[in-house]
Formats: structure tokens, sequence, C-alpha cells
């Protein structure tokens, strides 16, 4: 039996450098990052007298390219790591994969493994969706594996013997649930005796794209006003960290009801409200954070970013959370009383990796050779 197994491919626009990978999502495990391996083809004619270079690029646009006037930028790029690919070290300090045993066993002695790898850190691949009416590359964070010849590592690299393929450090479900969300408030009225207590409890905290949200609300009056209108709705928080004022919320889905309203009182009430956060409407809501988007590849909306220390955060990232939020509204002179319940909102880790039999055969992806100067890089794809 052969087993088929997908290749990543991209050449140089001079055919003298060729990238090989395996995959393009990387899995951020929040304490290590899994190692970033692929394969470089050279022409030794070429790279007699030079030297091959790979590394890892991540570019955070903080705005829009229409702005930038007059030698204003709103583009930085962060070198992660880098390693010498060619001439090859003596003594390689890691295994290979079995996908690069069989593309060097297949491709021959031209063909060089490289690792890289990127520090525990660093952001993760986070887009903010443009308006309809904007143009240019979107604001968020980036990655891509790039490879050039050169004399050094800091060298300026040239369009013709550049390669630069784009990648994405994303995080999966972890494996273990936490705790059940539950939360309790209660508001006193000034001149007016009792309190209204309102009780929200959701039947997990790790919810899966896709899934629906199940909001159990518990609402008990023991004042005397009346709660006229209920309110929920999922919160899509986020925060670019550069920036001092640099969080905002989205509302991805919400619903009011006045089922079961007015709740005179002393009147109790027990309501489960089904939310589901999609991206499916909201393709042209302007600064939605999407997860990173591959090309020829759909996305969805960003995955939480969970942190090992929520203290110790990567200046040039951007964090994203999810929440619910229920608002009880008590008329114009009882005000309202609302809850918050966070939850985390995922990818699973099933199904992402297929492994590589020994008799098996490469499925090679190509991607286009024309590159185009970005600043000091070029296009990825």
């Amino acid at each position: 039996m052969v087993y088929n197994f997908k290749v990543f491919k991209k050449c140089s626009p001079n055919g003298k450098l060729t990238l090989y990978m395996g995959k393009r999502d990387f899995v951020d495990h929040i304490s290590y990052v899994e190692p970033i391996d692929g394969i470089v083809v050279v022409d030794e004619e070429y790279v007699r007298d030079r030297r091959v270079f790979a590394q890892v690029v991540c570019t955070f646009r903080y705005g829009r390219e229409e702005d930038e006037v007059m030698g204003l930028s709103f583009y930085k790029e962060l070198y992660l790591a880098s390693e010498q690919v060619y001439p090859p070290l003596e003594k390689r300090p890691y295994e290979l994969t079995r996908m690069q045993e069989r593309l060097v066993k297949k491709l021959g002695n031209c063909a060089i493994p490289f690792r890289l790898t990127l520090p525990a850190g660093a952001p993760g691949s986070v887009t903010l969706q443009p308006g309809l009416e904007e143009e240019g590359e979107p604001c968020g964070v980036q990655y891509y594996v790039k490879l050039f010849a050169g004399e050094t590592e800091i060298d300026r690299t040239h369009r013709r013997s550049t390669v630069a393929l784009g990648i994405r450090k994303v995080q999966y479900a972890p494996d273990k649930p936490g705790p059940q969300p539950c939360t309790l408030v209660r508001k006193d009225f000034v001149l007016s005796p009792g309190q209204l207590e309102l009780e929200l409890t959701l039947d997990k905290q790790l919810y899966i794209h896709g899934e629906t949200v199940a909001v159990n609300i518990s609402i008990r009056n023991h004042s005397n006003k009346v709660v006229k209108k209920i309110k929920a709705s999922i919160l899509q928080s986020v925060d670019i960290v550069l920036f001092q004022n640099g969080q905002y919320r989205n509302v991805v889905t919400g619903v009011e009801t006045q089922d079961g309203c007015p709740l005179q009182p002393g009147a109790n009430m027990q309501k489960v409200v089904q939310l589901r956060p999609t991206l499916g409407a909201l393709r042209d809501r302007r600064g939605l954070a999407l997860d990173a988007q591959l090309k020829r590849q759909e996305t969805t909306l960003a995955s939480t970013t969970l942190l090992l220390d929520p203290e110790q955060r990567d200046a040039f990232g951007i964090v994203v959370s999810y929440s619910v939020k229920v608002k009880l509204y008590l008329g114009a002179l009882g005000g309202e009383l609302s809850a918050e319940l966070p939850f985390i909102l995922m990818h699973p880790k099933e199904g992402r990796n297929k492994l590589i039999q020994a008799d098996s055969e490469a499925d090679v992806e190509m991607f286009r050779q024309d590159t185009v100067l970005h600043q000091e890089s070029v296009e990825v794809y």
C-alpha cells in the first residue's frame, strides 16, 4: 500500500534555490513551539562561493498601507530564527524527520535539511479584518520562512535569489478541560429594599469553532424592580499589546428577548440561551480578529490566545479572548445589571497530522516563482 503526503514547494525566481516543507502550520504548545523543518535544494554551481541562510520572519502591521506617507511606516519585521543551510554543518545537532528523510532520498545530494526553532513567547498568527473599502495588506501578525543566498545572515537580499513561503504559528485546544464557568452578581438599590441576582453558567469552558454555546441564565428578583428585557451576546476582546490603549471589543453574535418578561418582584426565572460564534455574517466587520489566512484556505474567527504568563506578553502580539455577556434591563429608573463569563474558543487537535509511511509518495503543491519586493522582503504565499 502506498500513502501520499503533501509537500509544499517554492523556487526562487532564478531557479537556483528551492524550498520544500511538509506543513505550514506549526503548533505553539505554550511552553515551546514545534520546530520548523524543511529541505533546501541548491544549485551547487550557483552557491559555490556563497552561503545560503534560512530564517523565520515575523511581520507585524499595525496601520493601513494607504496611510503610509512621507516616510511613515506601520510595518515591522522581526527575525526570530536563523540558520546557515549551505555549506552544511559537519555534525547535525538534531535527527531528521521522516519527511526530510524521504525527500533527501528522493532529491539526492543537493537536498539539505534544516530546522529552525521559535522562542516560546512569540506572538500568534492573527489578522484584523479590513473594511470593504480598504486595500492592501491587512493589519496583524504573520510569519514566513525566508531562504536566500548571501555572505552573511544580515545581507540585503536580492529578489531573484530569495524564496519566501508563508507559515502560521497556531494553538490547538488543550487536552484537559478547565472548570465549568460560573458567576453570580447582585445589585442593590439605593431607595428600594432587596437585591436582584443574576447567575450565569456555561456547560463547559472549552468550545470548538462551530459549536453552540449554551448559556444558562438564572434570575432571582428579591427587589421591587421589574426586569423588562434580557440581552445575551458573545464578545471578542482584542488587545494590541504595542499600544497602551489598544484594547477593543467586537460583538460576534447576540440575542434580545422578552420571553418571560416582565419579571415581577419576588419572581424567579431559569432560561437557556443558545449562541453560536461564527464568521458567517461578519465578513464585512472591520477590526474583527481572524486566524491568519494562508493562500487558498478559508479562515475563521481567531482562536483564544493561551499564555504561559499573562503578565509577559510579546510587545508585537495580538491577544484574543472571548466572553459571554448577559444584561438585564430594568427600565429608565431601575438601570441595568450585567454579568460576564469568559470561555475558550479553539480548533481541535485531532486530524491535523498524517503519519508518513515508509512506502509513501509526495504530493507536491507548487507556488508561483514570481516575487515582488516588500521593503526588504518578498511577496509571501
